[in-house]
């Protein structure tokens, strides 16, 4: 059995306690295999099973859970029935710590942080101290400082981060094995955002840069501000992430960023609204012609993270459209139909693409590519790097 503690219920977390319970069948069968949540966390509230280490929360509790988060509403406001106690700000902390050190060295004890903070750092190295296993969606605790990076990575056998690059991609894994091999690399190329490479193919097809962002955004595939996305940071984040895997001790700050739109129209000086309206339409002439000289030259642009030569760049760059790079849609359309009058749909599955050159992958590199955001395949990603953790576990009785 592994016992888990979900920090985080934003999109990614609700999946992922959807995906846990949808998957209780089929993970026992196959692998022996049962995940048991024991507790699940928002940034004030922490609703912990009675009776840990052997209770754990109900599918019903998990639903309402999710029912609950989905609304908007804090945990706090979850009602009390049988099966769970409801802790509150100051003391989740506390809990939590007390959790994996009465679990760490005995039943085990996994955290999974889902969240998008970055003051889960200091909880995160405390159990991992105790013995607990750590599961990233996370970002932040692995694009900190160096030394709190060093710090948190040096768990290594209890640590997994998959979906922090490549979502459901097996991208972490891949990079991982070429390096246990000896096998040096030295060049990454990744269109690393799956928002980003819907842009750069909407763009292509001639829309104007405003647009396309906007319709991005209503489409919710992009942060509440998209300035979030369109300033690159979340692909400098993972890109740091790689290369630090590769063994370069650099700080986020040493990696060259290319922001999509001026420092004058960030979130200091111009509202979401503002910057949607007023700021991105006097972008539009710009982009258009950029992409226009691209064309001209036979090429395409995406925006790419690129490492090699003791360098990390993110930015717009010009590729052959012949190149699979260029060739890269960004996203995938899938028609299909739903519910019993009938409904069409629509589904868009962005798509990310890496492409590593080592000694063994010289002249063809090792290519990654498929669908790679979204909710539904970050905590797909999440969910095997639980499973990847059972060796760590006891085994079901």
């Amino acid at each position: 059995m592994i016992r888990v503690v979900i920090m985080g219920c934003g999109g990614v977390g609700r999946q992922l306690i959807h995906h846990i319970m949808n998957t209780r069948t089929t993970l026992y069968v196959s692998r022996g295999i049962r995940i048991a949540v024991v507790g699940v966390c928002d940034s004030r509230s922490l609703i912990l099973a009675t009776g840990v280490p052997d209770g754990e929360l109900s599918d019903g509790c998990l639903e309402k859970i999710c029912h609950l988060k989905s609304s908007g509403s804090p945990l706090s406001e979850m009602n009390l029935i049988d099966g769970f106690v409801v802790y509150g700000d100051c003391d989740v902390i506390t809990k939590l710590s007390d959790i994996a050190k009465s679990m760490g060295q005995s039943t085990g004890l996994t955290f999974v942080d889902c969240s998008a903070s970055d003051e889960t750092v200091d909880l995160l190295n405390r159990v991992l101290d105790i013995g607990c296993c750590v599961v990233l969606a996370n970002k932040k605790p692995l694009t900190r400082n160096i030394d709190v990076y060093e710090k948190i990575a040096s768990k290594w056998r209890h640590l997994r981060f998959e979906s922090t690059v490549g979502a459901g991609l097996p991208v972490i894994v891949t990079l991982n094995r070429l390096i246990a091999s000896g096998d040096p690399v030295n060049l990454i190329t990744g269109a690393l955002s799956g928002t980003l490479g819907y842009v750069m193919s909407e763009l292509q097809g001639g829309k104007p840069f405003s647009e396309v962002v906007q319709a991005a955004k209503i489409l919710g595939f992009t942060e509440p501000d998209p300035r979030e996305d369109l300033s690159g940071m979340d692909v400098a984040r993972k890109g740091l992430i790689l290369v630090r895997l590769l063994g370069w001790r650099i700080n986020l700050e040493d990696i060259e960023v290319e922001s999509l739109f001026p420092s004058e129209m960030g979130p200091e000086s111009m509202s979401v609204e503002d910057f949607l309206c007023k700021g991105l339409p006097t972008l539009d002439e710009t982009m258009e012609e950029r992409f226009k000289i691209a064309a001209s030259n036979g090429n395409v642009i995406r925006y790419v993270c690129t490492i090699g030569n003791s360098r990390c760049k993110v930015g717009l760059l010009e590729v052959p459209a012949s190149s699979p790079l260029g060739q890269l849609k960004g996203s995938d359309n899938l028609e299909g139909w739903t519910g019993r009058v009938g409904y069409k749909i629509l589904f868009i599955e962005l798509e990310k693409f890496i492409e590593i050159y080592s000694r063994c992958y010289k002249t063809q590199p090792l290519v990654i590519q498929g669908a790679g955001a979204g909710n539904d395949t970050t905590a797909a990603g999440v969910l095997a790097d639980i499973v990847d953790l059972k060796d760590l576990f006891h085994p079901l009785d």
